[in-house]
């Protein structure tokens, strides 16, 4: 055992410990079998290729120390695993850090040992240190609620048709944008897009000119690589682009990233969108002897103009699931955001405001000051019976309102222990945390 990557004994002939360059293979085949198929029980190449780019290829955040391993000592196999992602990620225009831990996996037969806790503990330290205020996960139900995360912000959400919905050209009538793959000298264009396009949602995944060129470059065919293309005119100027997957599963072809350049009309592109989607996948079908296809998919979140373009064409709604927040040190966060929290408050009828809002978590709270609208200081606050501040919050529901996921109406019919106590409590904290939906494409 390398001292350099020991991190501690976890008893019965087992280490947790930091990966290294070496272990790529044993982690891929690790992740490959336990995220097999379903039925027919097989590795999944997909897996085994995303662990390989992420342990062998250069990362713009990602290296061997960010994954943690552990291993039994009695032969190194190794028997569990995860991986921190640090990406920044935008509040309103205001950027943070955040750790993506990542490809969780431990074989059956050494669960419920604690071997993901004691991995999560190290990701969590691991993410403070490098400065990141939050972390982030997708993953199954409930599960992560243990390691202090809340379900808290919309996770996709789409809207599909049938091949047959798709409009067609009138007779005669031509293609006015065409489809090409996206090269190295398209990322400062991708990049300019997609920031323009991210104002749209309250949190979103920064991706700068180097992510673009690992999505383009940096990822195996097997893997996360995305399919990026250029929508261009007839002229051959670009307008926009959009991103889909190289295969077709169960008959459909999903569609994840789509947006066009300021002063392009979503009326005039989407047709031709929706048409280049059934191409490509009748194409893909064409080679692949086990699919056919049928149907398409925009995940593009819960509202999307393109949406509102071929309204006619998507008429399956696909609800978002949940992202996992965890914010471990919660003032540190609401100063960050400050810039927006004055800025809100400037353009609501509490303009100037001066005061104190208290916060009760009812085992804990926080307590806000505000001078002539600006955020002086955000510190924890102790609720008492002769004090239980101006507003209720139970558990971690607080973050639903920061990340604009529910107001303190929506969460008040769930959680009536969750609400504002007075007119100016409840119109601050509208005015702070207005509802706005999310919709984040990370680093992962």
């Amino acid at each position: 055992m390398r001292e350099d990557t020991f991190i501690r004994d976890l008893g019965d002939g087992l280490v947790l410990r930091r990966a290294r360059r070496e272990d790529a293979e044993a982690v891929a085949k690790l992740n490959s079998e336990v995220f097999c198929n379903r039925e027919t029980r097989e590795p999944s190449e997909f897996m085994a290729a995303w662990t390989m780019d992420m342990l062998t290829r250069p990362h713009p955040t990602i290296t061997p120390d960010d994954y943690t391993v552990v291993e039994r000592t009695e032969d190194g196999a190794l028997v569990s695993s995860m991986v921190l992602i640090s990406q920044t990620w935008s509040y309103d225009g205001v950027p943070f850090g955040v750790g993506q831990p990542e490809v969780v996996v431990t074989r059956p037969e050494y669960r419920r040992k604690g071997l993901v806790r004691a991995q999560f503990e190290v990701a969590h330290r691991r993410s403070t240190e490098k400065g990141e205020m939050v972390q982030a996960i997708t993953g199954i139900p409930f599960f992560y609620r243990q390691f202090g995360y809340e379900m808290t912000m919309d996770l996709g959400g789409s809207r599909s048709g049938a091949a047959a919905d798709v409009p067609k050209l009138k007779e005669g009538q031509e293609e006015r944008f065409a489809f090409r793959p996206a090269t190295e000298t398209d990322v400062p264009f991708l990049a300019e897009v997609y920031a323009n396009a991210q104002r749209r949602s309250l949190v979103s995944c920064v991706r700068n000119e180097a992510i673009w060129r690992l999505d383009l470059l940096g990822r195996s065919d097997k893997g996360m690589r995305p399919e990026v293309r250029i929508i261009e005119s007839t002229a051959g100027d670009p307008v926009g682009y959009i991103t889909h997957n190289s295969r077709v599963r169960r008959g459909n072809l999903e569609l994840w990233g789509l947006e066009l350049r300021p002063g392009v009309s979503w009326l005039a592109v989407m047709p031709a969108v929706l048409r280049y989607i059934k191409r490509t996948g009748e194409m893909i079908a064409a080679v692949d002897e086990k699919e056919t296809f049928h149907s398409y998919t925009l995940s593009l979140g819960r509202d999307h103009p393109a949406y509102q373009a071929v309204r006619a064409s998507l008429p399956a709604e696909g609800s978002p699931y949940a992202w996992y927040l965890r914010v471990s040190d919660l003032p540190r966060f609401l100063l960050h955001i400050g810039p927006v929290l004055e800025r809100r408050l400037a353009e609501s009828i509490a303009v100037g405001h001066t005061g104190e809002l208290k916060l009760s978590f009812y085992r804990g709270g926080l307590r806000m000051v505000f001078a002539e609208g600006k955020l002086e200081a955000v510190e924890p606050w102790q609720p008492m019976p002769e004090d239980e501040g101006n507003a209720g919050f139970s558990g971690l529901t607080f973050l639903h309102l920061v990340f604009g996921h529910h107001t303190t109406e929506e969460l008040r019919q769930v959680y009536p222990d969750t609400s504002p106590w007075g007119d100016e409590a409840n119109v601050l904290l509208k005015a702070l945390f207005p509802k706005k939906a999310s919709l984040v494409w990370p680093l992962a």
